[in-house]
């Protein structure tokens, strides 16, 4: 009996001891050695070192001088992450979309069916960091002409500066094998803080 509860303890010492410090000590030096970014979550930093968010969740922008991100049924609350959990034949969803299509469609002064669906469609997680190249592009006027209003600048050479930033920040998954285009929206409105300064309250 007591020889059984010796080889007991030794077994719970030992399994303690690989899998509450060897093995979570492993994965911290591998984490921080090759990805130490991607290990202390994803952070941006502005010029002067602050953090200002993460790669990977999304946060509100509401300025006209900045690119807007999807909607969230979790209000880019992280720790409420959530989907809607509407099926695309709720009418509920369907009133909401339709509102928002009209919208958008009436402040840009295009066809609903012109408007991308990302601009009104919320992510599974509602922290879905990006906005696809086309949702970018169609946003890039409303944001080129208000940086250029800001800084007495001329509007096309402002929409020309964003647009190649817009491209140099794009990616795409697996390089580009699968799926479109797609723009991190912190990323690219932290490009335009660092280049044109800080919006105007």
């Amino acid at each position: 009996m007591l020889q059984s509860l010796q080889k007991s303890i030794l077994l719970l010492v030992f399994t303690v001891v690989i899998c509450c410090g060897i093995y979570p000590l492993a994965l911290w030096v591998v984490g921080q050695t090759f990805f130490p970014s991607q290990a202390n979550g994803s952070i941006l930093l502005d010029t002067t070192g602050s953090p200002v968010g993460s790669l990977l969740i999304a946060q509100s922008f509401t300025k006209d001088e900045y690119f807007q991100q999807r909607p969230s049924a979790a209000s880019y609350n992280a720790a409420a992450s959530s989907s809607s959990a509407l099926a695309a034949s709720n009418p509920a969803l369907r009133k909401r979309v339709t509102n928002s299509l009209a919208s958008i469609a009436h402040q840009n002064r295009v066809k609903m069916k012109e408007v991308p669906a990302d601009m009104v469609t919320t992510s599974a997680s509602g922290l879905d960091p990006h906005i696809t190249m086309q949702n970018a592009l169609f946003q890039l006027d409303r944001v080129a002409d208000k940086w250029a209003s800001t800084l007495k600048r001329d509007p096309d050479a402002i929409k020309n500066e964003i647009a190649q930033l817009l491209d140099e920040k794009s990616l795409a998954p697996l390089g580009g094998l699968v799926g479109e285009k797609i723009v991190n929206v912190l990323e690219i409105n932290l490009e335009l803080r660092n280049r044109y300064g800080a919006a105007k309250k």
